[in-house]
């Protein structure tokens, strides 16, 4: 019996091979590069659509060095994940807060976080990449950052992809007070 990656590699070679016969390695690596980077530069792709409606602040920000990269972790409230506020004595906003070591990224830094711009939210709208510095975490040593998904285990869904990633970070300045609600954080 064939586990699922096997049927599907060999479901994929005889789709694609045109003989029938098997293809190496090699061939089959190349023809997928080929064909992720000719999906993610056709006209009307998920990239173009992302960077098609962001402002001249946020394309600088994708386009410019990063100021930091750091692995990602998510955190939520309820079962055992964050409660009560932040270090700054503010409520965590969800998709929006993001605890760090402060000795790498400053806490009161506005963050625009490249991988996060397009993400789909729960509420029918997509991440515009900004996130706040107002947290901290006795895990969070070094260039690690935990970013606040919302209440429960669900809300950690739309992010899923990027735990465990290193994220490209730009510092997109200094906010005083606690980090905005949605309605206001892009403005």
């Amino acid at each position: 019996m064939l586990s699922t990656a096997a049927a599907l590699a060999t479901l994929w070679t005889m789709a694609f091979s045109g003989s029938g016969e098997p293809v190496p390695y090699d061939t089959a690596v190349v023809r997928d590069a080929a064909i992720v980077e000719a999906a993610a530069t056709a006209p009307g792709s998920i990239k173009t659509a992302e960077t098609a409606d962001l402002s001249a602040e946020q394309l600088e920000l994708m386009s410019g060095d990063p100021d930091w990269r750091a692995s990602a972790r998510l955190y939520h409230a309820g079962g055992g994940g964050a409660t009560g506020n932040d270090s700054l004595g503010c409520r965590p906003i969800p998709m929006r807060t993001v605890a760090v070591d402060p000795r790498v990224i400053p806490r009161r830094t506005k963050l625009f976080i490249r991988e996060t711009v397009g993400l789909p939210l729960s509420n029918g709208e997509v991440h515009d990449g900004y996130w706040y510095a107002s947290d901290t975490g006795g895990a969070i040593k070094g260039a690690k950052i935990d970013l606040y998904t919302g209440h429960g285990r669900a809300s950690m869904r739309p992010a899923m992809s990027l735990n465990m990633k290193t994220l490209t970070i730009a510092d997109a300045g200094d906010f005083d007070g606690c980090p905005p609600a949605w309605e206001t954080a892009s403005n």
